[in-house]
């Protein structure tokens, strides 16, 4: 597990390719990055799936709640098939796009 901090958000990176371990591990560490948007990358993990994603889904609505961005990094992925309340998109730009927007959301009162 790989982590970096840029300004309000910490990508944390999947470097172990056990998608189990890795979400207890960010589970366990999740008071450390609770006040921060949060990037999961899990885009180089090949076997990465929909029931593999949505194991993460309580940890992304526990987070979407206290009002901050939880978003996933995932390729070779049918992001039709994703539900709505979690967000996954298919590159690091794009995470930090969609961060940005609902950080604009959030200011506005959306």
């Amino acid at each position: 597990m790989k982590v970096e901090q840029k300004g309000h958000t910490v990508i944390i990176k999947n470097t172990q390719g056990d998608i189990a371990s890795f979400l207890e591990k960010v589970t366990t560490e999740y008071n450390s990055y609770k006040e921060h948007n949060i990037i999961l990358d899990l885009s180089q993990d090949s076997a990465i799936d929909l029931p593999r994603i949505l194991t993460f889904l309580s940890l992304s609505n526990k987070h979407r709640k206290a009002k901050k961005s939880f978003v996933l990094v995932a390729s070779d992925l049918d992001f039709n098939d994703v539900p709505d309340e979690m967000v996954v998109v298919p590159t690091l730009l794009e995470a930090h796009d969609i961060i940005e927007m609902e950080e604009i959301e959030r200011d506005l009162g959306f």
